[in-house]
């Protein structure tokens, strides 16, 4: 089967500083291919080649003829004044079919995203819109979707639905997150932009991670010999006399194209740099809430917090959008009272506080002037240290310094409102949703920075990696309600899904079973032959899926003839799909044998 997607040495440049330097990729049909790379690398803008909302300098993108391109941008775009039906509708524009045909899809779409098509969609939250937006994307029932960043803005059960959702779609993905959870389970390729440069990296994003880590440890040891070796050249060519009369032209050739190759070598931009100051201890007893509730308008928002933070504790806490998670911060830090209840504050509390929206930024203010105040230094554990240099530790440059924070990206802000954050002391660190916009390499440091933090913090955030690495407990925000959990995210999730499924059987009527151990019935001949087979064809193609894995996890492997490529993973795809048939078979007869009824 032919590739859905190819792009041919492709060149892209803004200014005189090259984003893509003659990249070219492949992607097949059903592939769900992750687009990984550091801010500022290109992702965005090799999303918007492929969307054809821009055009390339040289090189061409091809997609094949007749297949249909949805593009889901990171930004949520520009209020739209209609309601839900008209935004998800504007994806058929373009596109030929009936009225009956029309409403169809539309009305499908919606149903799968649980939409109501009456809301304004300048009524929804960010979540929504999301959902609202990738409606649109999917009624045209594109071969190729590409969604930039598609968890921002939704809460955590929001990510695990579309995760299962982007499992089931049926055409090809090329996606760009920083949600590590979310790219291990739902990616089947990683692609890495770096410095320009495109590499494939089959597997997940765990898997491409160590091979890319052992990838640049060997660059630098390259680079290092490479640089010794030129510095032994000029010295010999510097020597003059002995080079004139050695007559080694050849020689200083070889110098000449060991200096061409030094000035077109581009380096990897240095990661971020930061550290929390800190500030003396707090009190023992940081907070302690007693069946403390908010209601605010006439609404009740949380009610029955009861729990106890001490110093040093790293506090995640999680809800759905708009379950009140930034209003129980403003209670545990005394911006709100409680209406009931009470909640007491421990003493010496040195809070540096991150808000999601961003409102610590003065936007027309100046890089520098947001974390200075005026001041060319800043005090960064008792010394004295030039703004510059500490701007460069979040990957400032020096002509930024004086760029208003408006003309910065949305990563930019995130970084810049860590650094006017970090400028301070603090014995208490609230963290609310900082990981959007960040890329994966300053994601994974400030998950370093935050879980060797000594003092206390509060997170708030839908990235789930995140919260199971620096968290100790939990506050849960459901249906009203704050409960306290000890342990990470993953552990909270799966107690909570024992809980649904243990309480799934009352909500419909239960079958009548025998007293004491399950009816056995017996199967036919026929079937009662499957289910003893069963296990053993599934083995074998568990057998064969292994093999076939580690042969498409060779980096020589993309580079067989496109046949041999493309028949190896509609290969490994078959296998897969058939694995998870046999399984559900192997189930139902199993099911079928134990209880009344014919399968």
């Amino acid at each position: 089967m032919p590739p859905v997607l190819r792009l041919d040495d492709i060149h892209l440049s803004y200014g005189s500083r090259p984003l893509l330097d003659g990249v070219s990729l492949q992607v097949e049909p059903r592939e769900r291919v992750c687009l990984v790379g550091r801010n500022g690398e290109g992702k965005s803008s090799l999303l918007r080649l492929i969307s054809g909302e821009a055009r390339a300098d040289e090189g061409v993108v091809w997609v094949r003829p007749g297949a249909r391109v949805a593009f889901l941008a990171q930004d949520l775009g520009q209020d739209h004044d209609g309601s839900v039906e008209e935004v998800v509708a504007g994806g058929l524009r373009g596109v030929d079919l009936d009225a009956w045909s029309a409403r169809h899809r539309i009305d499908t779409v919606m149903s799968r995203l649980g939409l109501d098509a009456g809301t304004r969609f300048n009524d929804l939250s960010g979540g929504w819109r999301r959902r609202a937006l990738l409606g649109r994307a999917l009624v045209c029932e594109p071969e190729i979707l590409l969604l930039d960043e598609p968890t921002n803005h939704l809460d955590i059960s929001a990510v695990e639905w579309l995760e299962v959702f982007m499992r089931d779609f049926q055409g090809a993905l090329l996606f760009v997150s920083h949600d590590r959870m979310f790219v291990n389970r739902l990616a089947t390729r990683i692609v890495d932009l770096d410095r320009g440069h495109l590499s494939s990296w089959p597997g997940n994003y765990d898997s491409y991670a160590a091979k890319k880590d052992a990838q640049l440890r060997d660059e630098v040891r390259a680079n290092a010999l490479f640089d010794k070796k030129l510095a032994q050249e000029e010295v010999w060519i510097r020597k003059g006399v002995e080079a004139r009369r050695t007559r080694n032209e050849g020689r200083v050739r070889a110098l000449q194209q060991l200096r061409r190759e030094r000035r077109e070598r581009r380096e990897r931009i240095g990661g971020a740099d930061f550290s929390v100051q800190q500030a003396e201890e707090s009190s023992r007893l940081v907070f302690e809430a007693e069946q403390a509730a908010v209601t605010l308008g006439g609404r009740t928002i949380f009610a029955g917090l009861t729990t106890r933070i001490m110093r040093g504790e790293h506090i995640g806490i999680v809800g759905a959008n708009g379950a009140g998670k930034t209003t129980l911060i403003k209670l545990l830090l005394g911006e709100i009272e409680p209406s009931s209840g009470v909640v007491r504050r421990g003493a010496r509390q040195e809070v540096a506080y991150y808000d999601q929206q961003r409102e610590q930024l003065d936007l027309d203010e100046s890089v520098m002037n947001n974390v200075t105040e005026r001041s060319d230094f800043v005090q960064i554990n008792g010394q004295n240290r030039h703004v510059s240099g500490y701007l460069a530790d979040f990957l400032f440059r020096p002509e930024q310094l004086r760029t208003p924070a408006r003309a910065l990206s949305g990563g930019e802000r995130n970084r810049l409102l860590l650094a006017r954050l970090f400028a301070r002391p603090a014995n208490l660190l609230v963290l609310d949703e900082p990981t959007n916009d960040l890329d994966i390499d300053t994601l994974e440091l400030l998950e370093e920075l935050i879980s060797e933090f000594p003092g206390t913090l509060l997170l708030v955030s839908h990235d789930r990696a995140l919260l199971d690495h620096v968290v100790t407990g939990l506050l849960v925000i459901e249906e009203g309600r704050v409960l306290s959990w000890a342990g990470g995210y993953s552990d909270w999730a799966e107690y909570r899904d024992g809980q649904r499924a243990r309480s799934a059987p009352a909500a419909a009527p239960a079958a009548v079973k025998p007293q004491g151990a399950a009816a056995v019935r017996k199967l036919s001949y026929k079937l009662q032959r499957e289910l003893e087979q069963l296990p053993s064809q599934i083995e074998q193609m568990e057998q064969e899926k292994s093999a076939l894995e580690a042969t498409v996890q060779d980096p020589q492997f993309y580079g067989r003839p496109h046949e041999e490529v493309t028949a190896q993973l509609a290969r490994l795809t078959a296998l897969n799909e058939a694995i998870d048939a046999g399984m559900a078979r192997w189930l139902e007869l199993e099911t079928a044998q134990r209880t009344p009824g014919s399968p």
